[in-house]
């Protein structure tokens, strides 16, 4: 169980992160939610210790994440893996060493340094493709592929790392309509057949409501909605989205994932 407690984050004198509790069952698809400058990307980079958090305390399975230092606090990392709204991927490596850049922490610093993957590194990592139909793509520099592509890719990495948690920083901010419903099935698949604990920062709430079983909704650092995404109703949004609420709410609901999507069925992209 991720347990978060009293958290706070402050830069200068502001608090981007303010006195923040909640906790997350094993399992979960949790959408954090909330308007822009909401607190949403610095709480995520707390929990995978990116930011360190000025007050409070991150539990997981009962380990003190903010008193982790060193080799400790690495694989901590490898187990909370992040991905990033603009991929984060070094582009002028080819797909299949990108992903294999997930086991890096599990690797001595001797074979880290000289990138000498072990076979069953690669196996796994080709094994992650294949789950996105990306396999094809493997030799190809990373990029050369359109941005649902390299996004796949960077799941395909997380995925590598064998987390418990994954943590998703507006992993779809940057795509067209069709290439955020791949890459949000991709995460929908993983929560639900590997069982990894999902927590996802969203902008728009037709996505939220549609593919999260848990909504978080934050304004000014703290959490101020936390239930089923049946509770958020239109008057409660607009409170927590305030000027942005026609832009989140408007236009036509999000199509809503059809089941879970079978493993290896992500359309081309």
């Amino acid at each position: 169980m991720l347990v978060v407690d009293g958290l706070t984050c402050r830069f200068g004198t502001k608090a981007a992160v303010d006195d923040t509790s909640f906790q997350v069952s094993p399992g979960g698809f949790v959408g954090v939610i909330g308007r822009s400058g909401a607190g949403k990307s610095t709480l995520l980079r707390s929990i995978n210790r990116l930011v360190t958090p000025t007050e409070g305390r991150i539990l997981f399975d009962g380990v003190d994440v903010t008193a982790l230092r060193g080799k400790e606090l690495r694989q901590w990392r490898a187990r909370s893996a992040m991905i990033f709204q603009q991929f984060n991927l070094v582009g002028r490596l080819d797909v299949l060493t990108n992903v294999l850049m997930g086991r890096l922490a599990a690797m001595p610093a001797w074979r880290s340094l000289s990138q000498i993957w072990p076979e069953q590194d690669k196996a796994l990592a080709m094994s992650a493709l294949e789950q996105f139909d990306i396999a094809s793509l493997a030799a190809q520099r990373a990029d050369q592929l359109s941005g649902g592509q390299q996004q796949r890719v960077a799941i395909a990495r997380a995925l590598v790392q064998q987390p418990d948690i994954i943590l998703a920083d507006e992993p779809i901010a940057s795509l067209d309509p069709r290439n955020t419903k791949v890459v949000m099935d991709a995460l929908l698949r993983i929560n639900k057949h590997f069982g990894i604990t999902v927590l996802c920062n969203l902008h728009s709430l037709d996505l939220a409501r549609s593919y999260c079983d848990r909504l978080i909704g934050m304004a000014a650092g703290r959490v101020v909605f936390d239930g089923a995404p049946s509770m958020l109703t239109d008057q409660v949004a607009r409170e927590l989205y305030d000027l942005e609420a026609n832009e989140v709410m408007g236009g036509a609901p999000a199509a809503a994932p059809e089941g879970v999507p079978a493993l290896g069925s992500a359309a081309a992209a």
